[in-house]
């Protein structure tokens, strides 16, 4: 643990609870909830890009990433397939129409980040990202995409992501918005 007693680590059967709890309260207002299936099943599909936040000995907060391809999402209402290399991160139902990146995918999408409502404003999301991008140029990741909802945009083109107005984001609220950033492998 760092001195300041908050860590961030991959995530524990213990900690679907929390997590479950973390995100209804964050996007319960936006309608956004997915539920603890949903949640899970996308850390189950990459559990080397998903984290929680421990500040002191509790959870505090979660990050949820998945190798996607470019300018695809998770569908809010879906869960996640098993990753296998027939179909690894295929958003359409043709597993067999194989895409280059189901094999070695060059996009990681950060599916949700979230701090619990107490603790925000001290850093603490800024902390899970900068251990997303340190674990996504570890794996070789070209690319960070995600979906900015509740008007966020802003706040993330502020770290970088660009937004790509072409690409309108179904299920995930009226001002969702798709963003990606280059993200240069060691």
């Amino acid at each position: 643990m760092s001195g300041d007693g908050v860590r961030v680590r991959p995530i524990a059967d213990a900690d679907w609870d929390v997590i479950a709890a973390l995100e209804a309260r964050a996007y319960t207002r936006l309608g956004l909830t997915e539920g603890r299936a949903a949640l899970r099943s996308r850390a189950d599909a990459s559990p080397d890009t998903c984290f929680v936040l421990d500040v002191g000995a509790r959870p505090a907060g979660y990050l949820l990433a998945l190798p996607y391809p470019p300018f695809a999402y998770p569908h809010l209402e879906r869960t996640e397939e098993p990753a296998t290399p027939a179909h690894r991160h295929r958003t359409d139902p043709h597993p067999t129409d194989l895409h280059p990146t189901d094999l070695h995918p060059t996009n990681l999408h950060l599916h949700d980040i979230v701090v619990a409502e107490r603790l925000r404003g001290r850093g603490l999301g800024q902390r899970l990202l900068d251990h997303l991008l340190l674990t996504a140029r570890t794996h070789g990741f070209e690319r960070i995409s995600l979906i900015a909802v509740g008007r966020s945009e802003r706040f993330w083109s502020a770290r970088g992501f660009t937004a790509h107005p072409g690409i309108a984001p179904g299920g995930y609220g009226a001002d969702a918005v798709y963003m990606s950033r280059v993200h240069v492998p060691s």
